[in-house]
């Protein structure tokens, strides 16, 4: 979606505090027009279909018709892009399922409806609903799908020991994808670094386990690492790879407060570098901005190897972008490929 105007947003929200709010910090920008507010499911299909607006901020939990109903019944074709303004005390599961279901962003709100918090979320809202206009929306995830037959067995002794993975805007429903499309016999663990507020990840995991042959947790402290394991950083919290004598584990972090995004992606692939040097397989997915890029680097410069996704799947196309503009990707390949391309590289076979 090409922006020469504003961008058109209705806010949905069942709240009327919230929506006077919402409208308020989305107008002093200059890029953005509130062209309506909805107080209710069946009330915003009304008015997207008499607005057409280019984005939609959605609440959850609604009376009528709620979040997810209206993003059931949202068209194929021509549908605004979501962001879901929500509360992951309250909504986790909801907001994860809106996340799989296409919602391109979510925005955390307070628990409590103070006016200084709401406006806090301005700077976060303003720049979700910006990226959200010129995202790509991708079909439903699946929920769940038999593990794919894998053709050849995989070595033991193959190149990769570690995969990581980054991704942002989109990461859900790319990573429902991809670890669908991954055996459970993989003969190495996964770690994931995703862009997502603190209270989300729980649930996510949950849902990634149902959908994937692999085991999939949220991270622990301390956890132990394991082949057919593929462990989710908590939102909020930096996660790091260490490597003992015993074996591997993940930890959580530490980094200065002006780290952009917690977890970071280049804080994940920087620490898998240093903890495993060429056995790394790092894997960029979907997302904006350049989170990744310098933990590609050092991937990179430690002998191991990065794959991204193609900007035909990206819901954003911007981490894998840098990566690969860098010269520093091995392969590029959309998100129902990537797993085909990832045991190709677990087998020590270049992409061809």
């Amino acid at each position: 979606m090409t922006m020469g105007r504003p961008i058109r947003v209705l806010v949905v929200d069942d709240s009327a505090f919230v929506r006077k709010v919402l409208r308020q910090v989305l107008t002093a920008s200059r890029s953005i027009e509130v062209v309506d507010v909805a107080a209710d499911g069946l009330d915003a299909l009304e008015k997207i279909a008499r607005h057409r607006p280019d984005v939609i901020t959605l609440d959850l939990v609604m009376p009528n018709l709620d979040g997810i109903g209206v993003l059931a019944s949202l068209p194929r074709e021509g549908a605004p892009r979501v962001v879901v303004v929500s509360n992951a005390e309250a909504d986790s599961e909801l907001g994860v399922q809106a996340l799989q279901r296409g919602a391109v962003d979510i925005v955390e709100k307070p628990t409590s409806l103070a006016t200084d918090r709401l406006y806090a979320l301005a700077d976060e809202l303003v720049c979700k609903v910006t990226a959200a206009a010129v995202a790509r929306v991708q079909p439903e995830a699946p929920r769940a799908r038999p593990a794919p037959v894998v053709p050849f067995a995989i070595p033991a002794e193959g190149r990769a020991r570690v995969i990581v993975v980054g991704a942002s805007t989109g990461g859900p429903q790319a990573l429902t994808r991809l670890l669908a499309a991954l055996p459970g016999e993989l003969p190495v663990p996964v770690v994931i670094a995703l862009h997502i507020p603190p209270g989300y990840t729980e649930s996510l995991a949950h849902r990634l386990d149902e959908a994937s042959a692999l085991s999939v947790v949220e991270a622990s402290d301390g956890l132990e690492l394991r082949p057919g394991l593929a462990v989710l950083a908590r939102g909020g919290t930096h996660l790091l790879l260490q490597r003992s004598r015993e074996g591997a584990a993940v930890r959580f972090g530490q980094a200065p407060e002006a780290s952009l995004y917690r977890p970071s992606v280049d804080l994940l692939f920087r620490s898998a570098a240093a903890a495993f040097g060429a056995g790394v397989l790092g894997v960029v997915l979907t997302g904006m901005g350049d989170d990744g890029l310098e933990g590609s680097r050092a991937i990179h410069e430690a002998g191991g190897e990065i794959l991204v996704e193609s900007e035909s799947s990206c819901v954003v196309y911007g981490m894998p972008r840098r990566v690969l503009e860098a010269g520093l990707a091995a392969a590029e390949s959309p998100i129902d490929a990537m797993g085909a391309l990832i045991l190709r590289y677990l087998m020590g076979r270049e992409a061809g």
